[in-house]
């Protein structure tokens, strides 16, 4: 299209963007022309008796006086002003993206990275044109920009590319200096993580345009490619999490695949699964934490064979394993056999202290698993402090009336405010039936519950017995997990013999979650049997059966089933997973390159969890080396309780943060977080040209966008612009073939409709 354009108007469209027509003949001559013309064609068409018609009539005049337009704009000598640079008295900025993504082999068997030094080499043909009109300065870029001398220097290493901040580089290097536009060479592959916006903004207020050359293939041919990962940043050692990735593909559709999850180079689960036909597909696979500490989860997947590029096929997650002891705290109203199975259950796990208070009588409690004599003498706890420094808390079969109301608040905000976790559990003191319609706690509630006067004392009438199986959220959590693959899971669940609920359970609330359901045993809708949702900065669940021990009691189980167990333990665990210290540790990234900046966030309570502000809060970075030096920490402001500060990984290798505070010189409590630098291999992930980004950076900036086939244009666009140092061409638009060729188009058809009408 561009060659005809040029054919029919003798110069590129480039030129008539940027200049403007403008008339350079006498205007007596056209104005003569159009005036004679006009009075010649009012006059001369006149039809013959019985010939024509008053619209042919028009029609003939009609073209003749375009046929007068075309020539009364031919004689005013029309040209086209376009400003150009004055040779040698102008920059041009090259800057060549130096990334590992430019070593990707997608340009007819050769590497972006040739591609681009090919095009720019000394003795090449674009700097053989561009000398002559511009002073070229050469640069490289990929974390950071830098002058170069030669392509010589490129090594296509850079792990990180930041497109947005090596343009503002090249802008304020060469503020002082005209500056005719910025050609960029690069894949467009900016994962800074940035936006490139501001940068956009100084150049088109700068008017400095951006001329964009865009390497490698918008989609690889071949590829697999693990889009995204995501795993829970801690967990307790020893739980099942999920590996739950963004599967992407071209070329592989519908092909059967290896999946492996790696704990710190140790395969710990492995699936096969079958790539979407199209685009992407999330998986999900259940794995177990198997040490303790940071540990790091790899996810890889077996490439089918012919792929250019294996080095997206895994990505890498960080997971802190906690091998610390969670106390829980087990309220239950009466005596069951649901209190000594739970108990059984987790009595094993040594990240879980199950402590049990159970009333026996009226103000008389039983107490197990309590660290002193004193704990919870005066039974449930009466003071904020006091029930805080428990991380979960389990209600069984217990009624409101148990409770004061400034206890039900407080329980209310040990899931709000101090982000514990309340597990509320089916019976017949529980949940409407227990009265707690109306209270605090049916805030917490997932459900919508029955109101006091729909609520009977006894429920024994609303006994429903329900086989239990997973939604489809539930199949896909890993507290739902019990067996090891997930198909394997959702049989054992199939196998498990029928509950019964003695509580009405109403529509789950707008942002629950339901992952467990209940058909009723002589038909009817499934019940909510295991609902959950966020509250605040915790997590509030329901698990609405009374006797989930017969999933270890009942005749059809064998002895040595561990599903009640099984179940249990990861319950419990995913009670207390994420639950917040006095001191809580966030780093801006778990992974990073050497020489990135972390930012580190430090929230600091007090014993019952308000923030603390005027504490003194220092963080120590201890390097991989094994040396340690401090950050100290500032009060954010923006809320109370948050301090900030940052430091630079410089090395590669595992950094520890470790955050202590204090006030008035009292131990408030610490925090740790970890981070890995090294390699991320960022730049093979998303590794299609990204044309729709460079075309709009070019098209913002009032530059233009080139494949490398059309970069040979580049130095003749360059020297048509506004930017530094301009003079301006003048270009002669009348002979242009366009205003002929419409000329006799014209002429043609207007006489050709003459002889037509038998007027020729």
């Amino acid at each position: 299209m561009t060659q005809i354009f040029e054919f029919l108007f003798k110069y590129r469209p480039l030129l008539f963007e940027r200049g403007q027509v403008a008339f350079g003949g006498p205007w007596q001559i056209p104005l003569a022309v159009v005036a004679l013309g006009t009075l010649m064609v009012a006059l001369g068409y006149r039809p013959r008796p019985g010939q024509g018609a008053r619209t042919g009539r028009l029609g003939l005049a009609g073209l003749r006086l375009g046929a007068l337009a075309v020539l009364a704009f031919a004689l005013g000598r029309p040209t086209l002003v376009v400003p150009t640079v004055v040779p040698q008295q102008n920059f041009l900025a090259i800057l060549v993206d130096d990334s590992r993504s430019m070593q990707i082999v997608d340009q007819g068997g050769q590497a972006r990275g040739q591609v681009a030094a090919q095009l720019i080499a000394p003795d090449g043909d674009l700097l053989r044109r561009l000398d002559p009109q511009f002073k070229v300065r050469l640069y490289r870029f990929s974390a950071g920009a830098e002058r170069m001398g030669s392509t010589a220097e490129l090594s296509f290493a850079g792990g990180r590319t930041r497109l947005g901040a090596a343009l503002e580089r090249v802008r304020q290097d060469l503020s002082g200096a005209p500056l005719a536009g910025i050609a960029v060479f690069t894949d467009g592959a900016d994962n800074a993580g940035v936006a490139t916006s501001e940068a956009i903004l100084q150049l088109r207020a700068a008017r400095v345009p951006v001329y964009a050359v865009g390497l490698g293939r918008e989609r690889l041919e071949k590829d697999v490619e693990v889009s995204r990962l995501d795993v829970p940043g801690s967990a307790l050692a020893g739980s099942t999490l999920i590996a739950d990735l963004l599967l992407a593909q071209s070329g592989y559709g519908n092909t059967p695949v290896a999946v492996y999850v790696e704990e710190s180079g140790r395969i710990v689960a492995t699936d096969t699964v079958r790539l979407p036909r199209d685009g992407a597909a999330t998986v999900r696979i259940p794995f177990t934490l198997t040490g303790t500490g940071p540990r790091r989860i790899r996810v890889r997947v077996a490439s089918p064979g012919g792929e250019p590029l294996v080095e997206n096929n895994a990505r890498e997650a960080s997971v802190y394993a906690d091998d610390r002891r969670h106390k829980v705290l087990y309220f239950e109203g009466e005596p069951r056999f649901e209190t000594k199975f739970i108990r059984r259950a987790v009595q094993d796990d040594r990240q879980i202290q199950l402590v049990v208070l159970q009333r026996t009588a009226e103000n008389k409690f039983l107490r197990l698993e309590v660290d002193s004599p004193e704990e919870l003498v005066a039974g449930f706890p009466k003071a904020r402090e006091e029930l805080f420094r428990y991380v979960g808390l389990v209600l069984g079969s217990v009624e409101a009336s148990q409770f004061t109301h400034d206890q039900l608040r407080m329980i209310r905000d040990f899931v709000g405010e101090r982000g514990g976790g309340v597990l509320l559990l089916g019976g017949r003191l529980a949940f409407a039936e227990g009265g707690y319609a109306g209270t605090p706690v049916a805030d917490l509630v997932p459900f919508e519950l029955a109101t006091v006067e729909h609520a009977g004392a006894d429920s024994t009438g609303h006994l429903v017995e329900v086989k239990v199986g997973p939604t489809p959220a539930g199949r896909g959590h890993p507290a739902m997990q019990l067996a090891a693959a997930a198909r394997a899971s959702a049989e054992r669940w199939a196998t498990l013999p029928p509950v019964t609920m003695v509580n009405r359970i109403g529509s789950p609330k707008a942002g629950a979650t339901v992952l467990l359901t209940g058909r009723p045993s002589g038909g009817g809708a499934a019940l909510p049997v295991l609902v959950f949702q966020r509250y605040g900065r915790g997590k509030a669940i329901a698990l609405a059966a009374q006797d989930s021990w017969l999933w270890q009691m009942h005749a059809d189980l064998s002895v040595e089933d561990q599903t009640h167990e099984t179940l249990w333990r990861q319950v419990l665990r995913w009670l207390v997973s994420g639950v917040p210290d006095p001191v809580t540790v966030t780093l801006s990234a778990d992974r990073v390159e050497p020489g990135d900046s972390v930012a580190i966030t430090a929230a600091v309570s007090d014993s019952a969890y308000a923030g603390v502000n005027g504490a003194s809060v220092v963080a120590r970075v201890t390097l991989p080396s094994g040396s340690e030096y401090q950050v100290p920490l500032e009060w954010s402001v923006l809320r109370d309780g948050e301090y900030r500060g940052w430091f630079v990984a410089d090395a590669a290798g595992p950094y520890r943060v470790r955050v202590e505070a204090r006030r008035a010189g009292r131990f408030l409590g610490e925090g740790d977080a970890y981070l890995d630098a090294g390699a991320l291999g960022a730049e093979f992930f998303g590794a299609g040209m990204r044309r729709a980004a460079l075309e709009q950076l070019a098209q913002e900036t009032g530059g233009r966008f080139y494949t490398p086939a059309q970069a040979a244009t580049l130095p003749e666009d360059v020297r048509f612009t506004e930017s530094g140092a301009t003079v301006f061409e003048h270009h002669d638009l009348w002979d242009m073939p366009a205003t002929f060729l419409l000329l006799l188009a014209l002429l043609g058809v207007e006489w050709g409709w003459r002889r037509a009408r038998g007027l020729a």
